[in-house]
């Protein structure tokens, strides 16, 4: 099988509905294509990896609950946030600026058709970004995600410091998955973060963690290494801000 040629995109500061949008197209293209490759096998096809920070929003999976939102609909204009239902897989979570998403348009016939190999892969990207950068990243059995170990003598909790929920349609992906780099974490005390109520659960952020500030353009070089790495493609191109 051939090496994939994916499409980089850095995207900046672009709005939730807008970047939905792009996601929208691109899939529908990528999708388009492969169909069309039945009667072209020559027809190469394109994926995409779409980089982008959001404005603050929360939005809803499919299997969420809305009542894992805390606040009202008043408040919610009152204090500057969007709220979206939206069609990725998991609960409610929280996107706001110091977040570095990634956006994986992928074919996975071109990759493996395995969506629990490819969420487990979205969490060995993560990992290995937070190696980098001396952060300990693992899995939890019982949640999807990455998080730090607890450390009980300290009374501190384990921590998740990335989300992931994807959607997957005739094998090709959308939406993907949140590292918190530097966001305000006072942001997530108005949801039930994925649905998680456990008290010996918390949100962190690398920042936190290392104690310091971290700038979303050091980490993403890092994130966009352990894509290729991980997925064993070639980066082709990289697009700057702006809607393609």
């Amino acid at each position: 099988m051939a090496i994939p040629r994916v499409h980089h995109h850095h995207l900046g500061h672009l709005d939730y509905q807008q970047a939905w949008d792009l996601q929208k197209r691109l899939h529908q293209e990528v999708v388009d294509r492969k169909l069309a490759r039945r009667n072209q096998p020559s027809l190469a096809q394109y994926h995409h990896l779409l980089f982008v920070e959001h404005p603050p929003v929360f939005t809803l999976g499919k299997s969420g609950s809305v009542d894992h939102l805390l606040l009202s609909a008043e408040e919610l204009r009152e204090q500057g946030f969007t709220f979206l239902k939206i069609n990725r897989g998991g609960d409610i979570t929280y996107h706001g600026p110091g977040q570095l998403v990634a956006y994986p348009i992928f074919d996975l016939d071109e990759f493996f058709n395995d969506v629990h190999r490819y969420v487990r892969s979205l969490e060995e990207v993560v990992i290995r970004t937070l190696t980098d950068f001396g952060l300990q990243g693992e899995r939890d059995a019982g949640f999807t995600g990455v998080w730090l170990a607890g450390h009980p003598a300290r009374r501190q909790p384990r921590r998740k410091i990335c989300a992931i929920g994807v959607h997957l349609s005739r094998w090709t992906t959308m939406h993907g998955l949140a590292l918190n780099v530097r966001p305000n974490l006072t942001h997530f005390n108005h949801i039930v973060p994925c649905g998680i109520a456990d008290a010996d659960r918390s949100v962190t952020s690398m920042s936190v963690e290392l104690g310091r500030p971290l700038e979303l353009d050091e980490v993403l070089p890092r994130m966009e290494h352990h894509f290729a790495e991980v997925f064993d493609f070639t980066p082709t191109k990289t697009h700057r801000p702006g809607i393609l």
